[in-house]
């Protein structure tokens, strides 16, 4: 691994597929050893969820490398950097969610507790014991089962596994149960997560590189570089793809025109949301939304757009 100092972080994009209630990489693909040339942490826009079948290494959070074996399960927040390293071929699968989209379908008209509940889940990056927390890593593995299955009714199935899901790491987390933890303690990055969240937050408004700098106390050029260095893309670049992520949800949940769904996502016209999709999907929105097979192709293994990434 680099030396914390001069830590790269890459940043990988991941799309949850329309009418599916998380993105669930599984199968033979995952087979592999991790870390193999690779020399920097990583960190996604959702939340990741990972449980290994076969296998031994290390989870690297920060300075902090956490052993893992066979039936380890992991839940690791949005925005949080890491890598898994081994030695020989292991046998992972992981699962992406949007954690505040999950609270909002378990508590509807509560947004307190949607918040509160969320912000829980994403209080830490943890390591789990199957033998500490025997039925969390049955409903971790029978939510991969369904995603292999895909019997009947089974989207219904993991809606509801993903609810049960969140509502016990909110209860481990909000006990403080017994588990292996670790927080993000990277000077470098740490200063970009404030900017990251408020464009989380604040992405379908007027937005300039100088508003990230003020949410986090720092000059825009230190900003600037600050982005540059442990994310590989400018603060604007970020605020797009951002952009370009929400646009994806937008459209797969509603049948806006694409007027409303560049306006809604922060865009000022139409014309510079074509654009900015064509550059981090390779499509246009029009094409994207049809399926046509240009879209397919550029993200036909599992919906992803990494920068950097896999």
């Amino acid at each position: 691994m680099t030396a914390k100092n001069n830590v790269t972080v890459e940043f990988r994009f991941y799309e949850i597929p329309k009418g599916e209630s998380a993105l669930a990489l599984i199968g033979d693909k995952w087979k592999r050893v991790y870390g193999m040339d690779v020399d920097n942490l990583h960190f996604h826009n959702l939340f990741e969820i990972g449980y290994c079948y076969e296998g031994h290494g290390i989870l690297s959070l920060d300075d902090e490398r956490l052993i893992y074996d066979s039936g380890t399960f992991t839940a690791i927040p949005a925005d949080y950097p890491h890598t898994t390293l081994s030695e020989k071929v292991d046998y992972w699968e992981f699962l992406f969610v949007d954690v505040n989209r999950i609270m909002e379908e378990i508590f509807p008209d509560e947004p307190v507790k949607q918040r509160d509940s969320a912000n829980l889940v994403n209080s830490r990056a943890a390591i789990y014991g199957s033998s500490e927390y025997p039925e969390v890593s049955m409903l971790v593995r029978k939510i991969f089962d369904e995603y292999r299955n895909k019997e009947a009714g089974y989207r219904e199935m993991v809606r509801n596994l993903l609810r049960v899901l969140m509502l016990e790491l909110v209860r481990i987390n909000g006990s403080g149960g017994r588990i292996h933890r670790n927080e993000w303690g990277n000077r470098r990055f740490e200063q970009i997560i404030p900017a990251l969240r408020f464009v989380d937050i604040n992405y379908a408004g007027e937005l300039k590189a100088a508003d990230l700098a003020r949410e986090c106390n720092i000059s825009e050029v230190h900003l600037r570089r600050l982005f540059c260095d442990c994310v590989n893309l400018p603060p604007m670049d970020y605020v797009n793809l951002v952009r370009i992520q929400k646009a994806c949800d937008l459209m797969q949940k509603s049948n806006y025109s694409m007027d409303r769904v560049a306006e809604e996502c922060g865009f000022t016209s139409t014309s510079t949301f074509n654009r900015n999709f064509v550059k981090f999907m390779n499509n246009t929105p029009y094409q994207w939304k049809l399926g046509k097979k240009g879209s397919k192709d550029r993200l036909k293994d599992y919906n992803i757009l990494a920068i950097r990434g896999w």
